[in-house]
Order: C-alpha cells, then sequence, then structure tokens
C-alpha cells in the first residue's frame, strides 16, 4: 500500500457520518437541521437521546483510533526509520479528523467539530495524554454543564499533557497543538454563544435557542 492510499483510506473512516446515520435510522431526520446542527455527539444526544449519543461517541472515537492502529503496517514501501513511520501515522491521524469535519460522504456539507476522532486518534497514539484530557473535560463539564466549554478546554489541555507525558522533542507535541487550535476553531460559532450567553447547558430543558440554531447553521 502506498503512503497516500493509506491517508485516503483515513481521511474516508473518518468521513463515515455516524450521527447522521443515527438521525435517519432512528427518527428519519437530518440532523444538520435540527437542534444545533452539527454532526456531533452533544446534538445526538439532545435530539435522539443518551443511549444513540453513546454509541456514536464511541463510533466517531473509533473511527479515528482505528486507521491509526492498522493502516501503517499495511504500507511497505515507506522508507526505513522510526520516524517515516510516526509521520504516517500522525498523518493518517489528521487526516481521519478532517474527514470527520468535512466528510466526502456528504458532500462536505456538514460534519462534527472532531473532538471524539481527536479522541480517539489519541487514545492509539497517546493513551496517558488522552487520560489526562478526559479528567479535565470531565472537570470542566461539572463545573459549567456547558459540553463545547468542557471540549474547547480539553484541547487547549491536550498539548501540555503531551509535553508531560511524551516529552517536547515528541513529534506529537506539534500535532496536538495543531489540533488543539482546529478545535477552537470549529468551536468558533458556540464561542460566539457563550459570549451572548446563549450557549445551552448540559439537560438544560429546550436544547438550543432558536437564535442559536441559526448562528450554528450560518456558521457551518
Amino acid at each position: 500500500m502506498l503512503p497516500i492510499v493509506a491517508l485516503a483510506i483515513g481521511y474516508l473512516a473518518g468521513s463515515i457520518p455516524f450521527a447522521y446515520l443515527a438521525g435517519r435510522l432512528l427518527k428519519g431526520i437530518d440532523l444538520r437541521t435540527v437542534g444545533s446542527g452539527n454532526l456531533g455527539a452533544t446534538n445526538v444526544y439532545r435530539t435522539l437521546g443518551a443511549p444513540a449519543a453513546f454509541v456514536v461517541l464511541l463510533l466517531d472515537a473509533v473511527k479515528g483510533a482505528l486507521p491509526v492502529l492498522l493502516l501503517p503496517s499495511l504500507v511497505t514501501n515507506l522508507r526505513p526509520g522510526v520516524q517515516a513511520v510516526q509521520l504516517l501515522t500522525l498523518g493518517i491521524g489528521v487526516t481521519a479528523i478532517l474527514g470527520h469535519t468535512k466528510p466526502i460522504f456528504l458532500l462536505w456539507k456538514g460534519g462534527g467539530k472532531g473532538v471524539a476522532t481527536t479522541a480517539g486518534v489519541f487514545a492509539a497514539l497517546a493513551p496517558t495524554a488522552l487520560a489526562i484530557v478526559l479528567g479535565l473535560f470531565a472537570f470542566i463539564l461539572w463545573r459549567t454543564r456547558i459540553v463545547s466549554v468542557a471540549s474547547i478546554g480539553a484541547a487547549l489541555g491536550l498539548p501540555w499533557a503531551v509535553l508531560m507525558t511524551s516529552g517536547p522533542l515528541s513529534p506529537l507535541l506539534p500535532v496536538s497543538i495543531a489540533l488543539a487550535l482546529f478545535v477552537v476553531w470549529t468551536h468558533r460559532t458556540n464561542l460566539a454563544r457563550i459570549r451572548a450567553g446563549t450557549e445551552p447547558r448540559l439537560g438544560a430543558p429546550g436544547g438550543a435557542s432558536p437564535e442559536a440554531v441559526v448562528r450554528a447553521r450560518e456558521g457551518r
């Protein structure tokens, strides 16, 4: 297998829109037009319920982890050396995350914000760092009950967790910094709602407000 093929397969795996499929299968709806308009586990939770959200969250993480774990070993014409394998593995993880945010199977319209798939990638590459970040996510969510705030906080904590567990020379560090900034960028509409005080809290009745839905759709 050529490296470019492995990268393409990683992107295609990331592009599988599990949240979209759940909406269609369970209620016959397009989740891009319901709730926040986002194809992520939080919108699935508010629209389809906790069991569906858990399954979507797990599958979104798996589609990040499996390509990273399986594909590098199938590339036979890679330059010798650990660094080449590491770079290819990181590239596969990045393409899976990009596929989740801009899925080809939906003609690049819609997608998630990359949090669960990023978690899956780092579950495969740096499980200790991910454990730290998940603890940070849980703490922020407990204090704020706002998933987007917890997601942004966890993303910003990821480079620090990688630095603590893998060291400053790890190739994971610059990738984690880039992905942290990317996750913050995908949450730009959430940041606007947080500043406006309209970002819904977990468990709050009614889900997102109509104004928040409009802003979310305009920001896709």
